[in-house]
């Protein structure tokens, strides 16, 4: 099969399977020779269907920031993918899994930076992003797999849009003077009962480095941070299942708390 084919079939059977809610096996099971920018073109391919239809673009995502999940998919760097408008959710609202199309979500919390210059690679580096950046907020982001069990390999979730769904941010936004963000400490609940708890430095040692990867990484497609934009920077801990009928809130030092709840 041509490549461009490939890209074209792959693209419509994840988005498929996130329209009609039915995980899929997983793209590397029936496509094993598939590249890692192979799978971005994929990613690219349904963004681009989304943006046709109308939703925009409000920043980025990174996955893959600790060393465990590298080691566990066998890579040696993060991966990424878009939020867009309709993936915002307010803070304190309710996300249906009818209404919001999700198979098989988990819930992590991150630290979201909101720029207010742009950063474009090759070269940025962490003292580029405090430069760069308006505030941070806490955040809660909804990852969620079209892939059956979560049964993934790297390529399959660059594919699936770095496995993102929605994005939950909070009401309180600081300085970077005024936080520390390696030692920002979080705890992650689920009903009321404490499911993780860690801190900044578990992502990339600084989640600042994150946003610096990703602004380099982002040169290789002729791609840039845009002031304005949202930039979750790794989960802190390792996420949470969910399902309809849970309330899951995370609490930050300094950055206060973000909460959101699941129905049918």
């Amino acid at each position: 099969m041509a490549v461009n084919n490939m890209i074209s079939e792959l693209a419509g059977s994840l988005e498929l399977a996130r329209e009609n809610r039915q995980a899929i096996k997983a793209i590397t099971s029936e496509h094993p020779e598939i590249g890692i920018a192979d799978a971005y073109a994929v990613q690219f391919e349904n963004i681009k269907k989304r943006l046709d239809n109308g939703e925009l673009i409000v920043g980025k995502k990174i996955g893959l920031t600790s060393k465990g999940m590298q080691n566990l998919l066998g890579v040696f760097e993060p991966d990424y993918g878009h939020i867009l408008d309709t993936m915002v959710i307010d803070e304190g609202d309710t996300i249906s899994f009818e209404r919001h199309k999700l198979l098989q979500p988990k819930v992590e919390g991150e630290i979201a930076f909101i720029l207010k210059e742009d950063l474009k690679g090759p070269g940025i580096t962490v003292a580029d992003v405090y430069r760069a950046t308006l505030g941070v907020v806490g955040a809660i982001e909804v990852v969620d797999s079209r892939v059956k069990d979560w049964k993934i390999k790297i390529q399959d979730t660059i594919a699936d849009n770095a496995s993102s769904a929605y994005i939950v941010i909070g009401s309180r936004m600081l300085d970077l003077s005024r936080v520390d963000l390696k030692y920002t400490g979080m705890v992650l609940e689920k009903n009321g009962q404490i499911v993780n708890t860690g801190a900044g430095a578990a992502v990339m040692g600084n989640p600042a480095a994150a946003v610096a990867w990703l602004a380099n990484k982002l040169s290789e497609f002729d791609v840039y941070l845009k002031s304005g934009e949202i930039v979750l920077a790794g989960a802190l801990t390792a996420a949470c299942d969910v399902k309809p009928g849970d309330c899951t809130a995370v609490t930050f030092d300094r950055l206060g708390s973000v909460s959101v709840k699941f129905d049918d």
